[in-house]
């Protein structure tokens, strides 16, 4: 059975402490598998927790989100990559991990961030895991999608994904020109350079998120897995294709990229 997949939310933040279960039981109804990410060390073991809880269905990318690098200290840093080799049977890749300049801005925070982006990186070539990349801020909002393409392409980094690729369809096809792949968020509905990705790069090469609890297809409302549906939808409209060929081919790059095999 083809499945719609999310491969790219936050299923342990607060915005779901209400109802989590009901989150994952209406998911279920409508997708094949999610993918929550750990932004750090313990939402990383809540992760986990909530992957044990529904296996086969909720997988884990345990990462450390820029914004979160500059508040660690080495000693944590060096702990929370062991914990991540501990438990790398139960993980299906490394992130989000990268760089944000919207967010960090000063000189000495940003190359912090950029030496333990690199760090991240080592330990997902040791451990053979894909990376889940956030490349977020600066010039038109590509400067960090940019630099980070040449940071992971000059660590010799065969899987990775761009998750939730804001930058211009130029861009999308040099990404894809290194084999990267690129994933399209819920949002995309409110976005003409996203719908243009959709529409121009290999679909050998295209993923589908939602971010959720954020991008949701309409603002201001919180997000959840299976309104990634939307992005099936866009994809099959830009491409002028049935959406069951788009479910069929993304499914497969995700099991190639992740090595999951979907039931």
């Amino acid at each position: 059975m083809i499945g719609i997949i999310d491969i790219h939310c936050h299923l342990t933040f607060e915005q779901y402490d209400e109802d989590r279960e009901q989150v994952i039981k209406d998911a279920k109804k409508v997708l094949k598998g999610v993918v929550t990410s750990g932004v750090e060390a313990e939402d990383a073991k809540h992760a986990l927790e909530l992957a044990e809880m529904h296996e086969s269905f909720v997988f884990v990318t345990p990462g450390l989100h820029p914004i979160h690098v500059v508040g660690k200290t080495d000693q944590e840093i060096g702990e929370y990559e062991e914990f991540i080799s501990e438990n790398k049977r139960k993980i299906v890749g490394i992130g989000e991990i990268g760089l944000d300049y919207h967010w960090v801005r000063d000189p000495l925070k940003i190359k912090r961030t950029k030496e333990v982006f690199v760090e991240f990186l080592e330990l997902s070539q040791e451990l053979d895991l894909p990376v889940v990349l956030h490349l977020r801020g600066e010039g038109a909002g590509t400067e960090a999608i940019e630099e980070g393409l040449k940071i992971v392409s000059d660590e010799d980094i065969r899987k990775a994904v761009f998750h939730c690729f804001t930058g211009k369809p130029q861009l999308a096809e040099l990404i894809c020109e290194e084999e990267y792949y690129i994933s399209l968020p819920a949002s995309i509905v409110r976005s003409k350079s996203m719908k243009k990705v959709a529409k121009r790069i290999p679909l050998s090469l295209l993923l589908t998120e939602t971010d959720a609890p954020y991008l949701s297809p309409t603002e201001e409302e919180r997000n959840v897995p299976q309104h990634v549906k939307v992005v099936y939808e866009e994809i099959a409209r830009q491409r002028r294709i049935d959406v069951r060929v788009a479910e069929e081919e993304i499914e497969r790059n995700f099991e190639r990229l992740f090595k999951v095999v979907l039931r």
